[in-house]
């Protein structure tokens, strides 16, 4: 197969949230006839709901700085799953893709003819096998390995990492990992192996219990980010610097991603690697350097353009609080995508009524949800409807250049954004 017929045959396997499988019985055969791929790197294993992505770049960033060989796996994509899958801050190539690709379906396909697979591996765990067998192949040092949906029985959560990295936990994919958040932690705490450290960020209550006891069953030592003290120096628009201290330890931190939610997680990134055994200035040095596009990504001036994947009730929580704090009084243009099965109407509630103008649209999704629907929720009174991307960004030709443009909703439509916004001069 050529890349996109690659491509299109992982998609034609189902959507990675409704074809989901939970359990690692597939993964197991499969890497016992790929000859264990995941033996054959160190991992630093991150679970969380909020804060994955990011908390995984700022690691990787300092550990390349470092001077070691990484890789890391993240989702989802923008444009194309090669995005998932990094060799030394790179996402791999289509050829490379095609390699990797071609010796994992030739073993799903041989297993299933012997009856020793149910069925083939899900979209998500054949990207998870390809992405091990791509650090094989490059003789990674470490991987920065960011979970999927959960913990547990995520595909990821094969491997025995040097360290364990659990970011915060809030509500979402309830359907899979259970209504409370004292049920959704215990399946994040998942990750947690024995004798493995764990690196904690700051959490509810309600999620810390679980993950204690995980620790203390796996008889890990548990590193908890509320057991060091912030102090902030900076905090703008687009990054800040603190310190975080305990006894007589100092980490200085520059966080080069915008929010004050970006603070906390690069303060879980500075423990993990404080953990790891980075000298301070390596911390300092490697965490400042980290990029992590679309996530309060500015990507133009006159107006400040934003591209933000806020796909969840914790991300829009934090879009929000960033918006009432750096750019308060200014007209907010607002441009919205969602798939349907988030929790749209509280999303909308907690974004809509801090856009000066609304506008809904969707990203070429097959899960998106039509804009029109979501023009009937009570906090869209004010939304206009502009069924194609295109158009909808087209309009903020309109915006004044004290304006600020926000897209989000889904990381989906940041993806579909950047090359129209790339050929409109608004994207370097």
């Amino acid at each position: 197969m050529n890349h996109p017929a690659e491509v299109q045959y992982l998609y034609s396997l189902g959507n990675e949230v409704k074809s989901i499988k939970l359990g690692l019985d597939r993964m197991w055969r499969m890497l016992a006839a790929l000859d264990h791929p995941e033996r054959a790197c160190r991992f630093v294993h991150v679970a969380g709901t909020n804060g994955k992505g990011s908390t995984c770049a700022m690691i990787e960033s300092a550990l390349r700085a470092k001077g070691r060989t990484t890789g890391l796996y993240t989702s989802p994509h923008f444009v194309d799953p090669t995005e998932r899958i990094q060799v030394n801050g790179k996402a791999i190539t289509e050829a490379q893709f095609s390699d990797v690709f071609e010796e994992m379906h030739h073993v799903a396909e041989a297993l299933l003819k012997r009856g020793e697979l149910d069925m083939h591996p899900t979209y998500f765990e054949s990207l998870t096998l390809m992405a091990f067998l791509v650090f094989r192949q490059a003789r990674v040092h470490t991987v920065v390995l960011e979970t999927g949906l959960g913990g547990r029985l995520d595909a990821t959560n094969v491997v025995t990492p040097i360290l364990s990295v659990i970011t915060a936990i809030d509500y979402d994919h309830m359907q899979w990992l259970g209504d409370t958040i004292e049920l959704i932690a215990g399946e994040k705490a998942g990750i947690i192996k024995p004798g493995v450290p764990v690196v904690v960020a700051r959490q509810r209550p309600e999620a810390i219990i679980p993950i204690e006891r995980k620790a203390l069953e796996s008889q890990s030592l548990l590193h908890e980010v509320d057991q060091w003290e912030m102090h902030v120096d900076t905090l703008d628009a687009y990054g800040g610097t603190y310190s975080l201290s305990q006894g007589i330890t100092v980490l200085e931190v520059h966080c080069p991603l915008p929010g004050e939610h970006q603070l906390h997680n690069s303060a879980t990134a500075a423990l993990a690697l404080y953990h790891l055994g980075l000298t301070p200035q390596e911390i300092f040095d490697g965490i400042a350097q980290a990029q992590w596009p679309g996530r309060l990504e500015r990507i133009h001036q006159q107006p400040d353009i934003l591209l933000d994947g806020a796909h969840n009730v914790a991300g829009a929580t934090a879009l929000a609080a960033y918006l009432r704090h750096f750019h308060q009084g200014r007209k907010v243009w607002m441009i919205f995508g969602v798939m349907a099965d988030k929790q749209v109407e509280e999303i909308a509630e907690i974004l809509f009524p801090l856009a000066t103008h609304l506008i809904l649209t969707a990203p070429n999704q097959a899960r998106a949800l039509p804009p029109d629907q979501i023009a009937k929720l009570p906090a869209a009174q004010h939304a206009q409807v502009v069924p194609q991307l295109a158009d909808a960004l087209a309009m903020i030709r309109q915006a004044a250049p004290a304006d600020v443009v926000f897209l989000t909703g889904s990381l989906y439509l940041v993806g579909e954004a950047r090359p129209l916004l790339q050929k409109m001069g608004l994207l370097s």
